[in-house]
């Protein structure tokens, strides 16, 4: 699991301006690995639903995945006819890999993508995106498993699909509904940060972003989808369920671990409210008290088996300070996890010494009690022992939640906000600069990974289309590019261009669209209503 630094914190989501100067507003990836039957109509389909319903400037990118077949042919061909079409061929297969490899180096600031097959109505597609337009989410999904959704397929995809979304809700306690679904989208800012976490690079990949997604607090969209079961399909069932359990139990020990730095994602993130600070209001303290009375009553139940059982073959007094040992560590540990919300390892050594002092504190306390009953009473039943225990106990638990709190995990979510107030105040995020329809105004993102998922391995990538989707090279990528100018004139076929980087001409600005007619319902030919 990767542990790469993230590029920085997130900036607050914003609706994206009305008219959005010199790039694409959304980006559609559409993945692909010897489709040649279904490429040519799912292209031409869904350009012309998006130039019928789409109210912004828009992009579809063809990311072949090593085809052996005519695909790469069609691919290039649409890219020559059509402006708002391209194609990047990728000489190594993975559905991870290609959306990592496009969504790194796009420059328009929502990231879609969807099956080549097109089984998911495309009269959701704006539904998907308005969200991450509007700057209200961060991550948006279709969902064949809402209440909603219009789902027509087989019971053996029905059983496979809900059975894989109930592993991810009891093994990492995912709240999405649907990961399977090939009808995604993410604001580019999300996936910037993102992308370097996430290692896998086939079908698991969507799942393991939206994971990471939802455990950085970061807000998913569901949009109940109209979807019709391809029979056709490519897909190798077994083998996929197989590589998917295998990246449920990768991300569920990495997150078990604290080896994921998703806490610098959860609170920057956009104006959550509860980053408001009221006066004389102590930040999180119910949520807090809750968490400690849950963690100080197992660790209660604990302390009291492990004493008993050390009772029995040594004295009270070493018998109570071997059991409040070991249960102070299993304590601080689970205090600091599940009531304080400190994740990763920073800080855990100078976290367990604390906890430590504050122990001391308490076998001061029940040493001393017992110190008092043993004068009290020259043998005392094992039963007034243990009441005696939980007594003092009750007394140390009241002093150590005040110093957790105080000392220990001191709640730094102030000076945190502030320093938040003051960046903002002082610098934020630059937006998109405008150079012209065509330009590119592409703030650099993180490297794609190689075959491997390592980032440091080069991807080669081949690109095709007009200059109006030409950004440029990414990090630890070898991409080229064989660009023309776009105008007016219809375009000649081109012959096609060695492997080297071509710097791709300013195109002029675009004209406004006309008026369109008011959106109708997209037609499937496959199906009859």
């Amino acid at each position: 699991m990767r542990t790469d630094h993230c590029s920085g914190t997130l900036p607050a989501r914003e609706h994206l301006p009305a008219a959005w100067a010199g790039t694409p507003v959304l980006d559609v990836v559409v993945p692909v690995h010897n489709e040649e039957k279904d490429l040519r109509p799912c292209v031409r389909r869904l350009h012309e639903h998006l130039t019928r319903t789409f109210p912004y400037a828009f992009r579809i990118t063809i990311a072949d995945n090593a085809s052996t077949d005519g695909t790469p042919l069609i691919a290039a061909e649409l890219a020559r006819r059509i402006e708002e079409v391209r194609s990047v061929r990728l000489e190594r297969k993975g559905r991870g890999r290609a959306l990592r490899t496009v969504w790194s180096a796009s420059d328009a600031p929502v990231l879609a993508y969807m099956d080549v097959d097109l089984s998911t109505d495309l009269n959701a597609l704006l539904p998907l995106v308005a969200p991450l337009i509007s700057g209200h989410s961060d991550v948006a999904i279709g969902s064949r498993l809402s209440r909603s959704a219009r789902v027509v397929r087989g019971a053996k995809r029905e059983f496979i699909s809900r059975s894989y979304n109930l592993i991810l809700r009891g093994s990492l306690q995912a709240r999405f509904s649907d990961a399977q679904c090939g009808f995604k989208a993410v604001r580019r800012d999300v996936a910037q940060v993102l992308l370097p976490l996430v290692e896998d690079s086939g079908w698991f990949f969507d799942t393991e972003l939206l994971v990471l997604a939802e455990r950085a607090g970061l807000r998913i969209h569901e949009v109940p989808v109209d979807w019709v079961d391809d029979p056709d399909s490519t897909v190798h069932i077994v083998r996929t369920a197989t590589e998917d359990l295998k990246g449920v139990w990768r991300v569920g020990r990495a997150l078990a671990t604290g080896a994921l730095p998703l806490d610098r994602l959860t609170r920057p993130f956009g104006d959550d409210p509860r980053d408001r600070t009221l006066a004389d209001v102590p930040r999180g303290l119910a949520r807090q008290l809750v968490g400690f009375c849950a963690v100080g009553a197992l660790s209660t139940v604990f302390y009291l088996l492990l004493y008993s059982a050390f009772r029995s073959v040594t004295g009270s007094q070493l018998a109570n300070g071997l059991a409040l040992l070991v249960s102070a560590v299993a304590n601080t540990a689970a205090n600091r996890r599940l009531t304080f919300r400190v994740r990763g390892r920073g800080g855990m050594v100078r976290h367990q010494a604390q906890g430590l002092v504050v122990l001391a504190i308490g076998l001061a306390l029940t040493s001393g009690s017992l110190a008092a009953l043993g004068t009290a009473s020259s043998d005392p039943a094992h039963s007034t022992e243990l009441a005696v225990l939980v007594a003092a106990n009750l007394a140390a638990t009241v002093l150590r939640f005040l110093l957790f709190r105080a000392w220990v995990f001191p709640d730094r979510g102030q000076a945190r906000a502030a320093g938040d107030t003051v960046a903002r105040q002082t610098g934020g995020t630059p937006a998109p600069a405008a150079t012209g329809h065509g330009a590119m105004a592409h703030a650099p993102g993180p490297a794609a990974p190689g075959p491997s998922g390592d980032s440091s391995a080069p991807q080669t990538a081949t690109w095709h289309g007009a200059a109006s989707g030409a950004p440029a090279s990414p990090p630890g990528q070898a991409a080229s590019w064989a660009a023309s100018a776009a105008g007016s004139a219809p375009r000649a076929p081109r012959t096609p261009q060695p492997d080297t980087p071509v710097t791709p001409p300013l195109a002029p600005a675009r004209p406004p669209l006309p008026s369109r007619p008011a959106p109708q319902a997209d037609r499937d030919p496959r199906t009859t209503r």
